[in-house]
């Protein structure tokens, strides 16, 4: 695998455990659940990381009407795709959290709910890849390096934020 492939799929892997992996809890002293809500907004907008990235870079990637057509095309289907699916996993989540707050909590319940929730997951992730294997696509292989010159940007700039205490 070569560099700019393992980058994106290292990229699109950091980028789906931010998006969907963290496993919702209940908020303390019987407050509402947290959702992948406002938290979890920034980053990478839309799902799509690098997608989104290179059309929010389109003039410094040289991006022709199109590849910028294509990718729009590639981010909507995605975001198209994904929108049920993680509407699923919020109801899913929401209902665990309902659980664990019975006392005692039915741990046969909770446990096939987290493995529903799992199949919901590990679809977005696949539908993730699947984007960005089609947004490789569009891309040149000099438009390719240069957007991996911006994730790498953006990922230091990212670790040098400071960080905030909850």
């Amino acid at each position: 695998m070569n560099k700019v492939s393992a980058l994106i799929f290292g990229a699109a892997a950091l980028a789906t455990v931010a998006l969907v992996s963290a496993p919702m809890a209940a908020a303390p002293e019987g407050g509402r659940p947290y959702a992948h809500g406002a938290h979890m907004r920034g980053g990478f907008a839309g799902g799509a990381p690098l997608i989104s990235m290179a059309l929010k870079h389109k003039s410094e990637l040289n991006l022709g009407n199109d590849q910028v057509a294509k990718l729009e095309q590639i981010k909507s289907d995605y975001q198209t795709q994904v929108t049920p699916l993680h509407q699923q996993l919020r109801t899913i989540e929401t209902e665990i959290a309902g659980l664990r707050q019975q006392s005692p909590a039915d741990l046969i319940k909770i446990k096939s709910k987290i493995q529903e929730a799992e199949k919901y997951r590990s679809e977005l992730r696949y539908l993730q890849y699947e984007a960005m294997d089609h947004g490789q696509t569009v891309l040149s292989v000099q438009q390719r390096d240069q957007l991996k010159s911006l994730v790498a940007s953006r990922h230091e700039n990212f670790r040098k934020m400071p960080k905030h205490s909850s």
